[in-house]
């Protein structure tokens, strides 16, 4: 034992120990290993403490544990320790607590079947590991399929995944998900449906080969390679298929809990649907074939969905319903087949019951006769050599032959759809390579095993031999290029068991033998395999207890199989007669199909179809029946030569694995159970590998790595400047032994166990290096705590001192004052004292010269008092009988008083007790106070009368009582009368006693109606506090409820407010998703634009070599041109040319629609996916048109008003003119003849009368003349141009002159000369009107000409719906929707051209309004001065309503010719260059330019011109972008200047709200004569195209940096720490040279930066540039971040935040930060955020959840369980921790999407950007060579 292992086996080192339940279990050494000790003291993980036996002879020591670091690796080659225990213990950590499906074991795969859907398979993984290397990512099967893929392109060789494991473990979904893999990622989606066609392979096969078992609701009994493949450019172009061994038994028998195959109960389930109903199916449970197995249903599957899922994908594949309706009814034949019952006639004989209702529906079914197949069911034909009979067999044998004919038919029509499949899968193309995808079933072993576990183990020994070899291969070529020394590894070779079961003499050929045998049975076969190979073959044993049975040793486990049926299934025999019954059914066609090819057996792609179960006879005649027997072969030898041909295949192509795990046999997600684990993993080869692996040098490092990691381990003195000697001086210095590890070219190679060693010596250099800084931190720690002590001590102290002097002070202050107080106070006792005895002294005096004075008195007062007391006796008898008169009557009322209060007292009870009064109480309270208050006040009011009535009273019984001493008087008189009288006496004096008793009687009522009422009075009072409490209770909550009227008011203010902004963020967020869509449109449009062109290149390509001088148009501009180009007549010129070049395009089409029905299919489901938006846009353009239709029959109808009123008011002007004419002439009649009558008299002489006429009348005349001349300028401005205005002006102005000089006319010669003048006048006026009657005429004629172009518009559209409608739906909805567009923006160009003529009509007439009213003004002025000439009155109004036209010298304005305007686009913007003449330019001058030549278009009023210019403006650009759209200086200076022309567009539209920044001089230079708002749009359209386009090209620029520069790089140098690596190399965080850093991202995005501000690049689009840019970055750090598990460390969460940080500061330079770019970078900073915070605790578990609010609980979960320690000193998540975050999370409301989008496309703006840059001083550079523009 060397000192390394000494080293490892000390106190606390783990170790692993078997254990029956768990396999193995972990423990920890108690103490140390010495060499010699017999046993290991141990604690186990429980802290039980066990003590461990060493074998005594063998002495191996148990297997150690790998540290805590390595645990969990995506690698098991990446182990230190590479052993059983340690390939199990790490798949259980990966699979339960960070519930990771997928590890490498080397060269392969391990895919554990969570038995739970996992959101890992989405098109955002594929995209993700597409482009990947395969160690760069955490495992996964698109990995694999990934590294087969670029093999496949690399290498030039076909490739091989190899997918194997037993039922259940995942297999077929492992298969399904590669084959999706290659699907997306072959870049064929817009092309061709092939692999669609792929995809829909599977549910038709499983549908009729998968089946359920008690292992795995969708077993796979078959075997199927599918070999995929791919032409020149690595798209799918098709695929083949070939199957193995198909179970053809469960057809007709399944074991409890298990199902026959799917399609039997997909059709069971649909039996109700109308098209089925000819089956006559039932429930599964009506069937034999199908109830056996007593599991009819599989929860949570839909078998009348599934039956739905399986149609269609025949659909897809080119099986037709007639086709798929004959399958059907083979399948349900064989289940009524299998209901066929079959009785005993004899014990030799059986029979069938006529008119069985199964065999009648089978036979119907099928198309046989009832009676023959019948009798051949229980019947056999014999035949010998000379003689054929008929032999009758028993009920045993004749169900045998239903089954083995079930079987049969269902083996032929599984390999008839495999071979239909494999034709809808062939293609034409040339396939340049293939990668194949082997799904085939793993090592079986069950308690009974028959002749289908023995093929398929046999199946597994080949491919683990293959799989060996494979391995072995790989670790030699590794070794001999690192150019080690290699020593050959010693590993199991199953070749010896392969010679047993296929050598000669092996066991198929004994079995082959045997079946040859005319009496051959399974017991002599089984005799002649323990003759043959009991004694000379280890691996074949003999069970103890069997006869029937033996036993192979395979490369997995010890196999017995039970000989029973392997003769009759290696025969596969079924009755002849029974198949020619079938042959002879002429009704059904496919089922004769099925066997026509019965005797080739040869499978779709050339090999021998063993594995489908074909049958083995011959349809030849009989003649030659014999021979073909004897060649039969049967299914073994089949098998055996198609698993051959797979294993020569297999060995042409570069294999890759993936093995399938079974966690356990319940089918519980994520549940693992060791024991099956371990037996899956011997079985698989997993465990092979490790041990291949092991007995080299498993751990591998590069130089790099190694000096990265154990740097710690070397002295300063041992660095230098060559790593790799440091290195190598290291090692040996470390590690004694030096077969231990190897020195390669690259890379150092250690034994298996050495990087635990050295891992160990790293961890105990850095413990001490840790306990060295804690002691150092800790002794800061304390130093500066007593510092911190000391320094508060002083303060106390100081504090102290000073409040105890400060106390002193107080009482020494206290004390004084209390001294002076005392002072004072004893002074005033001392004077209160003597007062006190003063007053007492005097007190005394008074008293007693009082007493005296009393005693003197009363002397006097007892002799005056008996005087009175006689008087008053005498007064007393009267008054006691007034008032016992008194108190009788007082007693009287008292008591009536006192039953009426009774009385009340009673009611107030009785309405105290009642609830309505209660309810008077609490509605009224504060009513009832104030009644009560005025109750006592009025009870106070009687009390003061009752007390003046007792107060009238006493002075009424004064009165009585001196009239009753009046009358005692009186008596006094006749007392001595009465003396005599004592008997009166007597009775007065018993009357006085009564009296006396009455009186007494009263008191005390008095006394206690005086107690009831202060009892009463202070019920009241009490009641009336009540009351008054309660009155403040009311009012406090009158006061809580108004303060809660307030909060709630301003809570419902606050909510409003929130609502508000709630609503108005929303419609925001509605709004940025709705320019998203549309944008995502415009990008599909184009998407499917650039297609349509690339066809049509295409077509014409192909049409060119067909037909040589056919030549076609540029696709981009003709397909442009019918998007973008608005001109009617222009489009109608070329309409002819493009439909018929569509025409040409079509009838080409379908001349090759053989070949392109693909393509064809591809692009209707892709256009059939916008089918819906563009609905709804066409639903959009309906509405506008209907608005659009509407205004323009408004604005006919009112056009035609004014049109009308128009033409009516020159038609009146010119019949006035026709009357003034005719006035004229006669006039002028007159004046002839007066002056030929008058001419002898002299009468025409000045001053005569006929003078003064004919004065008078020319002047009339010529005023008449005025008037008429201005109107007919008025009309003929409105009509003619500017030059013959001029020259009618000058024409008509003669006449004037002759008016001007008639006052000087003197003789008749002059005044014939007028008449001449007046007379070629109205000759001219005569010309004017008839050339204004032509102009109207030309104008109708115009009127109609429309009218008829109108017409034949119409008459366009329909023949184009016609056409329309003969088209594709996908493409009439495109062409309808373009001329749609087409013919809405003429019509929108017609209604402007309209408006403007309106508005010129309108300006005209206002114009006219202007010179009548000015020229009445100079009339006004020429009546008073006289003195104005009629010449000047006609020239002021010429000069005002003569047609307003540009300055010749205005500025700002570029002309061309119509023949340079492809010079001027070709110039401009095809060939001008970005990074040579336009980098000196004008930013946008481009733009300027092309806006200054439309300027002048619109100058000219040339609409045509403007529509070519700016179709072809467009075209171009989209052209240039085209062709150089990944160029980015490119596509960023068009984006910039097609920005800049748009912005021009509205800068100078004419609009007040683009106006408002503009100066005076560009507000000139605005556009007069177009409208070009839809051009806006169109070009806005472009720029979005633009700069979704620049999105692209940077995302692919910066897509190569960001993995490496954002994870890899190690910013921050020692910080990262690099984990050992295994066979999947992985990139390390050292930098490489050529590797991508940070710094080359903040390059990269400086160079985006200063590109797009030198292009004059608007801001704020800058802004959302860096936006995306920075999405794009967070979005893929943070993708690879969650698909690797090596990068979830605490210190590369540090060197993520730094790598932000250094991005924000980037932000902060560019002035960036209020762009938004930072917050796309949130998630990432919280995942950062996440690796570093602590993870224990249930108050870490809320910071986390509060924190990560811009992650997903997925995205939360998934680093949380990729979480890995780097040192040992980190400690992992705990499971109970992640359940924790999950509980937390439950309540989120959000995507379950794992990774973000990093497609997404934040929708663009382009705020409006004005230019202060005037238009007249751009100069245009000679170097662009736009010299035939002249500025105007």
């Amino acid at each position: 034992m060397n000192q390394e292992l000494y080293y490892m086996f000390v106190k606390l080192a783990r170790v692993w120990i078997p254990d029956a339940e768990e396999v193995w279990k972990s423990a920890a050494l108690t103490k140390n290993y010495e060499d010699g000790d017999g046993s290991l003291q141990l604690a186990l993980e429980d802290g039980t403490n066990l003590e461990h036996k060493l074998d005594p002879k063998t002495k191996n020591l148990p297997y150690l544990r790998n540290p805590d670091i390595l645990v969990g690796e995506n690698d098991l080659t990446a182990l230190s320790y590479l052993h059983e225990p340690a390939v199990l213990h790490n798949l259980k950590v990966r699979f339960i607590d960070s519930k990771l499906i997928y590890t490498y074991c080397g060269i392969v795969l391990v895919a554990i079947n969570p038995y739970e859907s996992l959101p890992i398979y989405g098109s955002d993984i594929i995209n993700a590991y597409s482009g990947q290397n395969m160690g760069d990512m955490d495992p996964h099967i698109f990995a694999v399929a990934e590294e087969a893929y670029k093999q496949m392109a690399r290498d030039e060789r076909n490739q091989s995944i190899i997918v194997s494991g037993e039922s259940g473990a995942g297999k077929t979904v492992s298969a399904k998900y590669a084959m999706r893999y290659f699907a997306t990622v072959s870049g064929t989606t817009s092309e061709a449906n092939v692999e669609q066609k792929v995809l829909a392979s599977n549910p038709i096969m499983e549908a009729i080969g998968n089946a359920k078992t008690t292992r795995n609701d969708n077993s796979s009994r078959f075997g199927k390679y599918i070999e995929i493949g791919f032409d020149p450019r690595y798209r799918i172009i098709g695929a083949n298929m070939r199957t193995y061994l198909l179970e053809k038994s469960r057809v007709v028998f399944q074991a409890d809990e298990e199902r026959n195959y799917h399609i039997f109960y997909q059709l069971c389930a649909s039996a109700h649907l109308p098209e089925l109903k000819d089956l006559r199916l039932g429930s599964a449970n009506d069937f034999l074939y199908t109830r056996q197995g007593r599991s009819p249903v599989i929860e949570g599957v839909d078998d009348t969905k599934e039956l739905s899922t399986t149609r269609h994908a025949f659909t897809l594949l080119g099986v037709n319903e007639s086709y798929q309706m004959g399958l059907f009814q083979v399948l349900a034949a064989i289940l009524h087949l299998g209901n066929v019952e079959v009785k005993d006639r004899d014990s030799d004989s059986s029979v069938i019951p006529p008119n069985n209702s199964h065999l009648t529906a089978f036979c119907e079914l099928v198309g046989v006769s009832y009676q023959d197949m019948s009798h051949w069911l229980c019947h056999r034909k014999l035949r010998t050599a000379t003689e054929t009979y008929i032999k009758t067999v028993p009920r045993l044998q004749a169900v045998n032959s239903r089954d083995a004919l079930a079987k049969h038919v269902y083996a032929k029509l599984f390999s008839w759809i495999v071979e239909h499949v494999n034709k809808a899968l062939v293609t034409n193309i040339k396939q340049r390579s293939f990668i194949g995808v082997l799904d085939i079933y793993g090592f079986e072993t069950f308690e009974i095993n028959s002749f289908e576990q023995f093929c398929i183990n046999y199946a597994n020994e080949k491919l683990q031999q293959q799989f060996n070899m494979h391995v072995f291969k790989l670790e030699q070529e590794e070794y001999m290029r690192e150019e080690i020394p290699w020593t050959l590894i010693d590993f199991y070779d199953n070749q010896p068991c392969i010679n047993l079961i296929e050598a000669k003499m092996g066991v198929l050929d004994l079995l082959d033998e045997e079946c040859k045998m005319p009496k051959g049975s399974d017991e002599s076969w089984a005799q002649k395999l323990y003759n043959t190979h009991l004694k000379t073959c280890s691996l074949f044993q003999k069970p103890r207890l069997s006869n029937r049975a033996f036993i192979i040793q395979h490369f997995a486990d010890k196999v017995e199989y039970q000989c029973e049926g392997f003769l009759e299934k290696n025969k596969d025999t079924v009755n002849e007669e029974q198949i020619n019954v079938l042959k002879a059914s002429k009704k059904f066609p496919l089922l004769v199909e099925l066997f026509q090819d019965g005797e080739k057996a040869v499978s779709p792609t050339g090999q021998p179809q063993g594995a489908g179960g074909r049958t083995r006879l011959s349809v030849k005649p009989d003649k030659g029946r014999t021979s073909s027997r004897e060649h039969k072969k049967t299914v073994g030898c089949q098998f055996r030569n198609s698993l051959q041909m797979l294993m020569d295949t297999l060995n042409a192509t570069t294999p890759h694995y993936v093995r399938c795990i079974k966690p356990n046999d319940f089918k519980l997600a994520f549940s693992f159970d060791p024991m099956r684990a371990v037996q899956q993993l011997r079985a698989c080869g997993v465990l092979e590998t490790i041990r291949i692996s092991a007995a080299g040098f498993p751990s591998r490092w590069t130089y790099q790595e190694f000096y990265s990691r154990y740097r710690v381990l070397m002295k300063q003195k041992d660095v230098l400047q060559d790593k790799r000697l440091t290195c190598r001086n290291v090692l040996e210095f470390l590690v004694q032994d030096q077969d231990k590890y190897q020195f390669g070219k690259t890379k150092i190679f250690f034994r298996a166990g050495q990087v635990a060693y050295l891992e160990k010596l790293r961890s105990d250099k850095l413990r001490v290096a840790c306990v060295r800084i804690q002691k150092t931190i800790r002794c800061w720690l304390a130093r500066k705590k007593f510092l911190r002590q000391r320094r508060s001590a002083i303060t106390i102290q100081r504090f102290t001192r000073g409040f105890q002097a400060r106390c002193l002070a107080k009482f020494m202050r206290r004390t004084s004052a209390a001294t002076t107080i005392q002072k004072y106070q004893r002074m005033c006792v001392a004077r209160r004292r003597y007062r006190q005895k003063q007053a007492a002294a005097l007190a005394m005096q008074t008293i007693l010269r009082a007493y005296m004075a009393r005693q003197k008195y009363r002397a006097l007062l007892r002799e005056s008092k008996a005087v009175v007391i006689q008087k008053h006796a005498r007064g007393l008898l009267a008054r006691r009988r007034f008032k016992r008169c008194l108190r009788a009557i007082v007693y009287l009322q008292c008591c009536l008083r006192r039953m009426r209060a009774r009385w009340e007292l009673k009611k107030l009870k009785i309405e105290a007790r009642s609830v309505e009064h209660f309810k008077k109480l609490n509605i009224g309270m504060e009513n009832k106070i104030m009644q009560l208050q005025r109750r006592i006040d009025e009870q106070n009011n009687n009390h003061r009368a009752t007390v003046d009535k007792l107060a009238t009273l006493e002075a009424g019984h004064a009165a009585d009582s001196e009239r009753m001493r009046v009358e005692v008087t009186r008596l006094r008189g006749v007392e001595e009368d009465a003396r005599n009288n004592a008997n009166r006496a007597n009775s007065l004096q018993g009357e006085l006693e009564r009296l006396k008793k009455e009186l007494a009687t009263t008191q005390k009522e008095k006394k206690t109606i005086e107690d009831w009422a202060t009892k009463y009075r202070d019920e009241m009072e009490k009641m009336v506090s009540e009351l008054k409490s309660q009155n403040g209770l009311l009012k406090s909550e009158k006061d809580d409820l108004n303060r809660m009227i307030q909060e709630q008011r301003q809570q419902m203010t606050e909510q409003m407010a929130r609502a508000i902004a709630e609503e108005t963020q929303q419609l925001e967020t509605d709004l940025n998703e709705e320019r998203s869509r549309y944008q995502n449109l415009l990008t599909e449009h184009l998407r499917l634009e650039e297609k349509h062109d690339d066809l049509k290149e295409e077509m014409a390509l192909s049409s060119n070599t067909s037909r040589p001088g056919h030549r076609r148009t540029d696709s981009t501009h003709s397909s442009n041109e019918s998007e973008y180009t608005y001109n009617s007549e222009y489009a109608e010129a070329d309409e002819g040319s493009r439909v018929s070049e569509v025409d040409g395009g079509r009838a080409h089409m379908d001349s090759g629609r053989g070949m392109d029905t693909n393509l064809t299919l591809k692009l209707q489901k892709r256009l059939g996916e916008l089918e819906q938006d563009k609905q709804q846009l066409r639903d959009e353009l309906e509405n506008k048109e209907e608005l659009f239709q509407r205004a323009r029959a408004r604005d006919d109808v009112e056009h035609k008003k004014a049109r009308g009123a128009e033409l009516e008011y020159e038609s009146l002007k010119r019949q006035e003119l026709e009357s003034e004419n005719k006035k004229l002439k006669h006039n002028l009649a007159e004046m002839r003849q007066s002056l030929l009558g008058n001419q002898a008299t002299g009468a025409g002489a000045p001053g005569s009368p006929a003078y003064k006429v004919l004065l008078d009348q020319l002047n009339s005349s010529s005023e008449e003349l005025d008037v008429r001349k201005e109107e007919v300028l008025i009309l003929r401005s409105q009509l003619v141009s500017q030059k013959e205005a001029t020259h009618h002006k000058e024409t008509m102005t003669e006449p004037t002159h002759h008016v001007v000089d008639v006052s000087k006319l003197k003789d008749t010669d002059e005044i014939k000369q007028a008449y001449v003048g007046l007379k070629d006048t109205n000759r001219l006026l005569e010309s004017q009107l008839q050339a204004q009657r032509r102009s109207y005429d030309n104008e109708t004629e115009g009127l109609r000409s429309e009218l008829q172009n109108v017409k034949e518009e119409n008459n366009r559209q329909q023949q184009l719906l016609a056409q329309n409608l003969q088209l594709p739906p996908e493409a009439r909805i495109e062409a309808s929707l373009q001329h749609e567009i087409t013919r809405l923006t003429n019509e929108n160009l017609d209604l402007m051209e309209q408006l403007e003529k309106q508005d010129k009509t309108i300006r005209k007439l206002k114009k006219q309004l202007k010179v009548y009213s000015k020229r009445i003004g100079e009339m006004g002025v020429g009546q008073t001065e006289g003195q104005t000439s009629p010449g000047q009155m006609v020239d002021e109004p010429v000069r005002a309503v003569s047609i307003p036209r540009r300055e010749k010298d205005f500025q700002g304005m570029l002309e061309y010719k119509r023949q340079d305007e492809l010079k001027l686009v070709k110039n401009l913007i095809l060939e001008l260059k970005p990074r040579g003449v336009a980098v000196n330019l004008i930013p946008g001058l481009p733009a300027y330019i092309l806006f200054m030549c439309l300027r002048h278009a619109d100058y000219v009023n040339d609409d045509e011109k403007v529509r070519t210019l700016l179709a072809s403006t467009i075209n171009c650009i989209k052209k240039i972008l085209k062709k150089r759209g990944d160029d980015f200086e490119t596509v960023s200076f068009w984006l910039a200047n097609t920005c800049r022309f748009l912005h021009c567009l509205k800068q100078y539209s004419g609009d007040e709200v683009f106006m408002k920044h503009n100066s005076a001089r560009q507000n000139e230079h605005c556009l007069s004569n177009f409208d070009l708002a839809e051009y806006r749009q169109v070009i806005s359209d472009l720029a979005i195209q633009i700069y979704q386009q620049l999105i692209k090209c940077m995302e692919n620029i910066l897509q190569a940096m960001i993995v490496s520069g954002m994870l890899e790089h190690e910013t921050i140098q020692g910080v990262s720490g690099v984990k050992p690596t295994g066979l999947r190399k992985r990139t390390s965080s050292i930098a490489d040279e050529g590797m991508y850093t940070l710094e080359s991202i903040l390059r990269q995005l400086g160079a985006f930066h200063s590109t797009m501000c030198q292009h004059g690049t608007d801001p704020e689009l800058i802004k959302q540039v860096v936006k995306q840019q920075f999405y794009i970055i967070g979005a893929v750090t943070l993708n690879n971040l969650l698909l690797r598990k090596d990068m979830c460390s605490w210190s590369k969460g540090m060197q993520i935040r730094y790598n932000v940080s250094q991005l924000e500061e980037w932000l902060r330079d560019k002035n960036l930060m209020a762009c938004g770019a930072k917050e796309t970078l949130e998630p990432l900073i919280q995942a950062a955020q996440l690796l570093q915070v602590k993870k224990k605790t249930d108050e870490d578990a809320e910071a986390i959840c509060s924190m990560c609010h811009a992650l997903t609980t997925a995205q939360i979960v998934k680093v949380l369980n990729l979480y890995t320690p780097v040192n040992e000193f980190e400690e992992r998540v705990s499971v109970s921790f992640i359940r924790t975050i999950q509980t937390r999370l439950r309540g989120r409301c959000e995507s379950p999407q794992l990774l973000m989008d990093t497609k997404v496309i934040y929708p663009v703006t382009f705020p409006f950007n004005p230019s202060a840059l005037a238009l007249e001083t751009i100069q245009i550079p000679s170097s662009l060579n736009l010299g035939f523009l002249v500025r105007v």
